[in-house]
C-alpha cells in the first residue's frame, strides 16, 4: 500500500503544479455538447461573468459526470420513479437482487449476465462485492461552483446509512472530488451487524487545449459483516409459526454467534492520454492518441471466528480464533494507440500487462495433499477496438487475447444499433468470453479441513447473443440466449462440505426482459417482468422462471408546484426454485436442489417529495407481512427482512 499511496501524491502533486494557474472568471463551458435540461432542474447558484457586475445562473446541464470512458452525463436532481428504484444502500436499480435481512448484508442473485470480457480470474468473495466499487464504477467531474450531495437513509436498529460527496473546480482545466458511503447498522437477529466504508478520491485535468487530458483516483474500502449462518433448522418452525413471542427476532437461534467476514480493499488509478496529431476540426481531420491505463489494487478477505463450529464447517486444525486470511495483489499496466477518422471511425490496439500475487502465507498437507500458498505470475494481452456511427447506425467491436502467461484468455463481442426515428432503437449484441474461474476456486485456504483445495479447472466459455428494442411510446424488450460450458460452481457435499466442481455439461440459458410504463394523466403503472429458462442436465445454474417488479404511483405538483409528489405502491415477486444457499466462510453462494423458496409477493409503499433541490424518500417495506404467514427467504435458513418504516433524503447544494 506505500506503493499506492506515494504514487496517488505523487500523481496528484504534478496534476496541482499544472492546474496553478489563474482562475477564469468567466463560467465554466460544456465539453460534451449536451442538452440544457428542463428549468425545474437549474440551480439557483450565481458566478462571476468577465465583467464582476454582472451575475448569471449556472445550468444543471454544466455538472458534468464523467465515466471511466469518458462518457458524459450531466447532474440529475428531478424526481421519478428510477430515482425510487436507486434510492437503497447499493445506490442502483437491485432489479433482480434479493436482499438479506440486514441493510448491508449480501444478496441472492435472481439473475445472471454473461456479458464477460475478463481476461484473468477474479478475486472471488463474490457476496462482498455487491457494495464495492470496481474502477468502472468511479465517475469524474466538472462543476462550474461547487457541488455537494448528501443522502441519508434509516437502516435497521442503531445504525444509519450515509453517502456525502464533494467536489470543486479549482480552475477550468482541473477537478478534484471526494466522497464517503458508510453504514452501520445493527440488525434484528443475533450476530448479524453489517458496517462498510467507501473512500474515493478523484482528480481530474487538461490542458487548455485539451490535448491531454488526466483522470486519476484513490479508493479505500471495508465491507464488514457479522455472520450467524442462518437460523437453527430446529428454529425455523418458530420463525413460520407467527406466534407473538417470536416477533422479536433475537430470540431466535441461528448456527453461531462468534463469526465475521471482511473485505478490504485499496486502488490507485491512472487513465492519461496525449493527442500526438489533434483534429482540426469535427468533420474530416485525423486524430492519433496515445494513452496509458495503470490500476494497482489490493484486496484482503479475512474469517473470523472465536471458537470452531465443527458441526457446521467441519473438522478444523485448531478449535479456537480462526483467522482465514486470502489476499490478491495486481498491477496492470495498459498501452493503446487510438485512432480517430470521420470516415473510418475509431480504432484502438492495445497491449496489456498484468502482474498478479494471490494467496496465502503457508502451505497446507492434508490427507499427504499438498495445498500451495500462491498463485503469482506475469500475464500479457493485445486486445483491439473499434466504434463506428453513420446516420443512424452504429457499430462496435472489442477483442481481447492473452499471448502469455499461465491463464489462457480471450474475448470478442460486437454490437450493431439502428435507430429507426426519435423514439425506436433496436441493437444486436454477440459476445464470446473463455477465462479462468475465479482464484478462490483455483486455491483456498482455511482453518477448516473441508475448505483447502487446489483445483486444475478449464477455461469457462460462454457466448452471448442479445437483441434488444428500446421505445419509450411502445416498450423495451430484451431477448438474450447464452451458453455456458464448463461452468465452474460451489456445492455441498454432506461429507466434505462446500466445494468448487466444474460441470460437464452444456447450459442453455434464456432470459426476456420486458419494460413499460402506462401512463394516464397523472397516474402510472410501471412493469418489468423477466422471464428465465434455462437448460441444463446437472441442475447446477438456477434461477426463478418468473421475476417481476409492478409500480402504480400518482405524482404531481402541488402547494402551488412548490412541491412536486409521488406515492404508489410496488409489487415484487419471484417464482419459487431451488434459491442457492450462502456460505459464510468463503463469502459465496453455493447450489442446492433440496429446498424450493420463493413464490412470495412483497409490497412497499413509498410517499416521495422534492423540494427544490431535495428529495425525500418515506417507504413502508414488505408492510404485507403485516398480515401475511412468515414463509419469507433470502435463501435456505437465511430469513426475509419484516415490516419496517425506512425515511430518509438525497440533498444537492450549489454554491
Amino acid at each position: 500500500m506505500k506503493k499506492i499511496i506515494f504514487s496517488f501524491l505523487l500523481t496528484a502533486f504534478v496534476s496541482i503544479a499544472y492546474a496553478q494557474k489563474p482562475t477564469l472568471k468567466k463560467s465554466l463551458n460544456s465539453d460534451s455538447g449536451v442538452n440544457v435540461s428542463n428549468t425545474q432542474d437549474s440551480t439557483k447558484s450565481k458566478r462571476s461573468n468577465t465583467n464582476k457586475s454582472e451575475k448569471q445562473k449556472a445550468i444543471i446541464s454544466e455538472y458534468l459526470i464523467i465515466s471511466s470512458t469518458r462518457d458524459t452525463t450531466y447532474l440529475d436532481t428531478t424526481l421519478s420513479i428510477n430515482k425510487e428504484y436507486k434510492y437503497n444502500y447499493l445506490r442502483r436499480d437491485n432489479f433482480g437482487l434479493m436482499p438479506f435481512a440486514n441493510v448491508g448484508q449480501t444478496y441472492n442473485s435472481l439473475t445472471y449476465n454473461f456479458d464477460n470480457t475478463n481476461q484473468l480470474p477474479g478475486f472471488g468473495a463474490r457476496s462482498k462485492h455487491f457494495n464495492y466499487l470496481n474502477a468502472d464504477d468511479v465517475n469524474y467531474y466538472h462543476a462550474p461552483t461547487p457541488l455537494t450531495e448528501l443522502y441519508f437513509k434509516t437502516a435497521f436498529t442503531q445504525g444509519q446509512q450515509l453517502d456525502a460527496f464533494f467536489t470543486t473546480n479549482t480552475s477550468r482545466q482541473f477537478n478534484l472530488s471526494i466522497g464517503y458511503k458508510g453504514l452501520r447498522s445493527l440488525g434484528f437477529y443475533q450476530n448479524s451487524l453489517s458496517s462498510s466504508g467507501n473512500l474515493r478520491i478523484t482528480a481530474s485535468y487538461k490542458t487548455k487545449n485539451k490535448r491531454y487530458v488526466l483522470n486519476t483516483h484513490f479508493t479505500s474500502q471495508d465491507i464488514l459483516n457479522q455472520e450467524n449462518g442462518g437460523l437453527k433448522d430446529d428454529n425455523i418452525a418458530f420463525f413460520e409459526s407467527g406466534d407473538p413471542d417470536f416477533d422479536d427476532r433475537g430470540v431466535l437461534e441461528v448456527n453461531f454467534e462468534d463469526a465475521e467476514n471482511l473485505l478490504l480493499g485499496k486502488r490507485f488509478y491512472l487513465n492519461h492520454s496525449y493527442d500526438l496529431v489533434q483534429a482540426k476540426d469535427s468533420v474530416s481531420s485525423n486524430k492519433i492518441q496515445l494513452a496509458h491505463v495503470m490500476t494497482l489494487e489490493d484486496k484482503i478477505y479475512t474469517y473470523d471466528q472465536t471458537t470452531a463450529n465443527t458441526d457446521y464447517f467441519g473438522d478444523s486444525f485448531q478449535t479456537s480464533n480462526i483467522k482465514d486470511r486470502t489476499e490478491l495483489e495486481q498491477f496492470t499496466n495498459q498501452l493503446q494507440l487510438n485512432y480517430s477518422n470521420s470516415t473510418l471511425g475509431n480504432i484502438q490496439f492495445n497491449a496489456t500487462h498484468n502482474n498478479y500475487n494471490y494467496g496465502y502465507n503457508k502451505i497446507v498437507l492434508l490427507d499427504q495433499n499438498v495445498i500451495p500458498n500462491r498463485l503469482k505470475g506475469d500475464v500479457l494481452s493485445v486486445g483491439a477496438k473499434y466504434n463506428k456511427q453513420y446516420k443512424g447506425f452504429n457499430l462496435r467491436g472489442d477483442a481481447g487475447l492473452n499471448v502469455s502467461g499461465d491463464f489462457d484468455g480471450n474475448y470478442i463481442s460486437g454490437t450493431a444499433s439502428y435507430l429507426l426515428n426519435k423514439d425506436l432503437k433496436v441493437s444486436a449484441n454477440i459476445n464470446h468470453n473463455s477465462v479462468a474461474p475465479n482464484f478462490n476456486t483455483l486455491l483456498f485456504q482455511s482453518s477448516y479441513k473441508n475448505y483447502n483445495w487446489r483445483n486444475q479447472f478449464d477455461n469457462i466459455k460462454t457466448q452471448q447473443l442479445v437483441f434488444k428494442v428500446q421505445s419509450n411510446k411502445y416498450a423495451n424488450l430484451t431477448l438474450g440466449l447464452n451458453t455456458i460450458n464448463d461452468y465452474v460452481y460451489f456445492a455441498k457435499n454432506d461429507e466434505d462440505g462446500v466445494k468448487a466442481f466444474q460441470s460437464t455439461n452444456p447450459i442453455t440459458y434464456l432470459k426476456v426482459k420486458l419494460q413499460k410504463e402506462i401512463r394516464y394523466k397523472n397516474i402510472a403503472l410501471d412493469n418489468t417482468i423477466l422471464y428465465q429458462n434455462v437448460k441444463d442436465d446437472s441442475n447446477v445454474l438456477n434461477v426463478p422462471q418468473i421475476v417481476t417488479r409492478n409500480t402504480l404511483y400518482y405524482s404531481n405538483h402541488i402547494f402551488k408546484k412548490a412541491m412536486f409528489l409521488q406515492t404508489g405502491v410496488i409489487f415484487n415477486y419471484f417464482s419459487a426454485y431451488n434459491m442457492d444457499a450462502y456460505d459464510p466462510l468463503i463469502a459465496e453462494f453455493y447450489t442446492q436442489n433440496n429446498q424450493e423458496l420463493g413464490g412470495f409477493p412483497r409490497l412497499d409503499f413509498f410517499v416521495n417529495a422534492k423540494i427544490r433541490q431535495t428529495r425525500v424518500y418515506l417507504k413502508a417495506e414488505h408492510f404485507n407481512a403485516l398480515f401475511s404467514d412468515p414463509t419469507y427467504y433470502s435463501a435456505p435458513n437465511q430469513p426475509f427482512r419484516d415490516f419496517a418504516i425506512r425515511f430518509g433524503l438525497v440533498w444537492n447544494f450549489f454554491l
